[in-house]
């Protein structure tokens, strides 16, 4: 007998990685034309900073910078150490 589905996704299956939806508009247009390895790369290195500068005491640029923008910084210089840059209108790996 086949088991039937409920129709539901579990949260973990449909959310690894692929939400936008804490980024700001400006930040999902960047990062959308962009390669799908660079995309996964801001996403991990976004989420991750944000749980690393949760306190303002370990962020460099102090209290002045939400911790938004201090995880903004880290996810794009992970794509920029990862190899990606834009040049022009397209992205490349160099």
């Amino acid at each position: 007998m086949a088991k039937k589905s409920s129709g539901r996704k579990s949260a973990r299956r449909s959310s690894r990685g692929r939400s936008t939806a804490g980024l700001s508009p400006r930040t999902r247009k960047a990062i959308y034309p962009s390669p799908s390895n660079a995309q996964q790369i801001y996403r991990r290195a976004y989420k991750n900073a944000l749980k690393q500068y949760k306190s303002p005491s370990k962020k460099r640029g102090g209290k002045r910078q939400r911790k938004e923008q201090v995880a903004h910084n880290v996810a794009w210089s992970a794509v920029k150490i990862a190899g990606y840059k834009k040049e022009g209108s397209s992205w490349e790996k160099g």
